[in-house]
């Protein structure tokens, strides 16, 4: 079995198949075409160390701050680095003629200005929303970073705290009586402002990408504030995006102070302006690209007719990185069946990245793999077992989701659902071991084995599931799986979950109904929360105040272990996920019923045993149903 971990170490880039059939014929009939992709992160942690500062770098790295929080800026001055120029409308007046100047020059007159800054006096009706023109404020922003520092890497950065209401990019009006869209507005063509505001967007970051310039969007409101028109400006620069309930919740504050981490030498871990291009063997073409970049429509011979994600092309701009930017590339084999491939011939493909770093200085990366192709002059079993010995399920299962995500951009999700579907079983049937029209015989390899369980949990998951979500949710969480790599992407598709008891040191337990007994602690991340659900004893025990006492110091440890283990996910973990704390029964533990597979429901007839599980009200399909429906369908004649 490969090892697929050390050569994404080593390389950065990690591929669904990691041996190649040698024709596209070969591709068709072994269930390998559309799926020879890859995902690689153009920049390694490693990569990203800024050189040492050149005084004609000083300014090249720019940040405009748009509609900031006079609070985030008064106590986060020391996040921006020495070269940064700020922007706001306070500070237009400061010198006449340039609107941005380097923060050691303005910063006294802008904290003045902070201090002296009161809420506005004109009070808003209760039936109004207040007035907002965040598009023209965007388009301002983008017009004067274009006009100060073309092709220079540069960022703005806006704080939301609520819709836009007036001017180009409105997504619902004054009125508090008309409601925002919802899910079902957008499906049915009752959003009114929403094509419109989205045009608007989109238009402002084609801008930014032509600039090289990155758009970061923080929302920060317990209402939408139009994520879902905005999107495609944070996507096509690169930027960050970051959902929270407010500017004082620890989601925003976190996150936002993480971005600016520093590296060992003190600076920033970004780069800018960046360009990836694709060379491969002629053998190979590239279909496209999925991630937060923009096709660059540079035409070559290696770029396929078949388009997947942004294709197209060969190269791709990105006006933003960091250690976990990370990009989907989906390849073809072209070689035809007459026309055999040598032994000596490996298959190449090769990333030429070349970006800004914080200080201006231009680096170039080249990144080149090799992967060999199957032998051809075995019999036909012998070919179809290096191909299943090369699949990396892991990866399969991050690239596959990406693309039904690009997918739901503008097809209908029961229909990608039925993709998904349709693509497991023609996968399973083709490398399974069964005997025909036998569902028990059928037996999958280990490295094939639990590729249909990331399946069923993307399925159901915040990504092809508009349910409970609003809009704004969804673009968010859809913005993060095609941002981060492959292990954060399989905590999203199949969250993870600890359970601490007194049996033990903790344990990974499945994501079932049968995990939660009331004499345990369970640690659940989806990478957008971090819950502890205390069992139904165990909460009653700590009310008690058993925790307290001396003589149960074992209770007291079993109770701060997962707290640990839960900060630590916190530490490292961007953006900030969201913390939840909560016992059996209670409101927030329904956090933990909708992700986990519902194998114990009301209509299982089974008596509800608290050691054995808790029942879910739901009427969703679990795990195991899902499983059998899959044998059967792949084991037919």
């Amino acid at each position: 079995m490969m090892n697929f971990d050390q050569a994404e170490d080593k390389d950065g880039v990690r591929f669904s198949w990691n041996v190649w059939p040698t024709s596209r014929v070969e591709a068709t009939l072994h269930a390998a075409n559309e799926r020879h992709c890859a995902t690689h992160l153009p920049v390694h942690r490693r990569h990203l160390s800024a050189r040492r500062r050149t005084p004609s770098a000083d300014r090249l790295a720019h940040h405009v701050a748009l509609a900031a929080p006079r609070e985030l800026v008064r106590r986060s001055d020391h996040l921006w680095f020495d070269g940064a120029v700020l922007g706001s409308p306070e500070t237009f007046n400061l010198v006449s003629k340039r609107f941005l100047v380097p923060v050691g020059e303005c910063e006294f007159n802008l904290t003045s200005i902070l201090e002296e800054i009161q809420k506005d006096p004109c009070r808003v009706s209760s039936d109004k929303r207040p007035q907002r023109a965040t598009g023209i404020a965007f388009s301002v922003a983008a017009s004067l970073l274009q006009a100060v520092a073309p092709n220079t890497g540069a960022r703005i950065m806006a704080f939301i705290g609520g819709p836009a209401t007036v001017g180009l990019g409105l997504v619902v009006g004054e009125d508090l009586k008309e409601p925002i869209r919802s899910h079902h507005d957008i499906i049915k063509y009752k959003a009114k402002h929403s094509s419109k505001a989205y045009l608007h967007y989109k238009s402002i970051a084609e801008q930014a990408v032509s600039g090289g310039h990155v758009i970061d969007i923080f929302s920060c409101s317990l209402d939408q504030v139009g994520l879902y028109e905005m999107r495609e400006m944070v996507k096509m620069t690169g930027g960050f995006m970051v959902l929270a309930d407010g500017f004082f919740h620890p989601m925003f504050q976190q996150s936002f102070q993480k971005i600016f981490t520093r590296d060992t030498e003190h600076q920033f871990n970004m780069g800018y302006n960046a360009d990836i291009q694709i060379s491969t063997s002629r053998y190979l073409k590239v279909c496209g690209a999925i991630g937060h970049l923009s096709s660059l429509n540079v035409q070559s011979p290696n770029v396929s007719e078949n388009e997947i994600g942004i294709g197209g092309t060969s190269s791709w701009k990105v006006c933003g990185l960091d250690q976990n930017s990370t990009f989907a590339f989906y390849f073809e084999v072209a070689n035809q069946h007459t026309n055999p491939i040598a032994p000596d011939q490996p298959g190449l493909i090769q990333f030429i990245t070349t970006y800004q770093n914080s200080q201006g200085k231009r680096i170039l990366r080249v990144t080149t793999v090799r992967r060999d192709w199957s032998d051809t002059a075995n019999e036909s079993n012998d070919s179809v077992s290096m191909l299943a010995n090369g699949f990396d399920q892991e990866t399969s299962a991050a690239l596959m989701a990406r693309l039904a995500v690009f997918k739901a951009e503008t097809e209908e999700l029961p229909d990608i659902t039925r993709w998904l579907d349709k693509m497991l079983i023609r996968l399973v049937s083709k490398y399974a071991d069964f005997r025909k029209d036998d569902p028990r015989s059928f037996k999958l390899a280990p490295n094939f084995a639990i590729y249909p369980h990331f399946m069923f949990h993307l399925r159901r998951s915040n990504f092809l599931q508009a349910f409970n979500n609003s809009p704004d949710e969804s673009s968010f969480y859809r913005f993060m799986l095609n941002r981060e790599n492959v292990s954060n992407t399989l905590i999203m598709i199949q969250p993870t979950l600890e359970k601490y008891s007194f049996n033990g040191p903790p344990e990974p337990v499945a994501l079932s109904a049968t995990s939660i007994t009331s004499d345990t602690i369970l640690l659940l991340d989806t990478f957008f929360h971090v819950l502890i659900f205390h069992g139904e004893t165990i909460a009653k025990w700590r009310k008690e105040g058993y925790d307290k006492n001396p003589q149960y110091q074992n209770f007291k440890d079993l109770l701060q272990a997962p707290k640990d283990d839960a900060n630590a996910i916190l530490r490292d973990r961007f953006p900030y996920p969201r913390y939840i704390d909560c016992d059996q029964h209670s409101g927030e533990a329904r956090f933990l019923l909708a992700t986990i597979d519902p194998n114990l429901t009301h209509v299982s007839n089974a008596q509800q045993d608290p050691t054995k599980g808790e029942v879910v009200f739901t009427d969703d399909v679990n795990l195991h149903v899902f499983l059998e429906h899959l044998k059967k369908f792949a084991v037919q004649s």
